[in-house]
């Protein structure tokens, strides 16, 4: 960090102070809030310190003038603790608009408690959102809920991608729509309704159908993150072409979808780990090796729906938007190259595939290392 750069405690992670001598920093939740024993007080009035006014040399002088028994060395080497433990901010001013601060104040509050990153400025999650570019394939129920939310949040330039028109059916859970858009194209009506959500957000879109990695190549290398949440020609394959496309561009990608009850999305970044095809071969391998299974198949007076709700359809967009905004941020604590599964039925997580190593056999990123 800069010698200059002035260390502020986040104000939700601010310090509570026991009578047993104990701090406690990083507010209540789990693995990140954490206890400082302080037998002299040199704890807490360092932490009093740690207001955004000084920079760590003055920090330093004043404790140690306070409290002999500290050096210089020792007070630095705390700040540097606290820093690297993310419960500091850079107070250092950012440019921002007086209407950005008001419209995100909430959201910076969010990310400051969220993001541990060393150093960060208040803003700086912020500035990155405003600064990235999203592509979103399928602008449904999973991906029109993640569009809004993106839009909400200030990113910068968001491209949306959709082939199909609005169909009464898809009105329970597709919440860009209403009525008045039936038998409109969802692309269109889609940036409608975003506009007014955020005018300051870049909106396009383009109608088109996917039929290959290369549309997805070509979409892939004009954003940071490209979201997945088409289903078609299935939804296996379309996700293997994404995986294709970002591996050969670097664009980190998220997959976001459901099944009824069951609610999955995929997070990865290329070149750091197993790939979503790494995980379908050792997926396939695993069936190969297990006893044949025989499906049930009903007769052609049963058809199959695809089972969702407006809640199933917008929690799938949620968890995936936020994926889409931690990519962009950088914040630690979040495993990639995996996924995460959520059973709307018991409200718990359920196992997915998460592989340690890349897959030998894998057919996209089996001739390359991962760091």
């Amino acid at each position: 960090m800069s010698a200059m750069w002035r260390p502020r405690i986040k104000f939700e992670h601010r310090p509570v102070k026991y009578d047993d001598g104990l701090v406690r920093i990083g507010g209540n939740t789990p693995g990140i809030t954490r206890g400082l024993r302080d037998p002299d007080g040199s704890v807490w009035m360092l932490l009093a310190l740690l207001d955004g006014s000084r920079t760590v040399g003055q920090i330093a002088d004043e404790l140690v003038h306070r409290f002999p028994a500290r050096s210089p060395r020792e007070v630095k080497k705390a700040v540097d603790r606290l820093n690297t433990a993310g419960h500091l901010e850079d107070a250092s001013e950012v440019e921002l608009s007086g209407s950005e601060r008001e419209r995100y104040s909430r959201s910076r509050a969010f990310w400051r408690s969220v993001d541990r990153t060393p150093g960060r400025r208040g803003w700086d999650a912020q500035l990155r959102l405003r600064q990235a570019r999203v592509v979103i394939v399928g602008v449904g129920g999973a991906g029109g809920a993640a569009a809004r939310l993106l839009t909400m949040s200030g990113v910068g330039q968001l491209h949306c991608v959709d082939a199909d028109v609005v169909e009464l059916s898809n009105l329970n859970r597709q919440g860009l729509f209403t009525e008045q858009d039936l038998g409109r194209p969802k692309v269109k009506a889609a940036l409608e309704q975003l506009r007014q959500h955020n005018s300051h957000v870049e909106l396009t879109g383009s109608r088109e159908h996917i039929v290959g990695p290369d549309q997805l190549r070509a979409l892939a290398v004009t954003c940071d993150v490209l979201l997945m949440a088409a289903d078609q020609p299935s939804t296996g394959e379309i996700r293997s072409w994404t995986n294709q496309a970002c591996h050969a561009t670097g664009t980190a990608w998220v997959h976001s979808g459901y099944d009824g009850p069951r609610i999955s999305i995929g997070i990865f970044r290329p070149g750091s780990g197993p790939c979503y095809d790494c995980a379908r071969a050792a997926e396939q391998h695993r069936r190969n090796v297990v006893s044949p299974r025989t499906a049930w198949a009903p007769g052609d007076s049963m058809t199959r729906e695809h089972a969702a709700t407006a809640s199933s359809a917008s929690v799938a967009g949620d968890l995936a938007a936020h994926a889409v905004e931690r990519l962009i941020i950088g914040t630690s604590g979040l495993a990639v190259n995996q996924e995460y599964g959520l059973n709307l039925a018991t409200l718990g997580g359920y196992d997915t595939l998460r592989l340690e190593q890349p897959w030998p056999d894998c057919p996209t990123c089996r001739h390359e290392g991962h760091g």
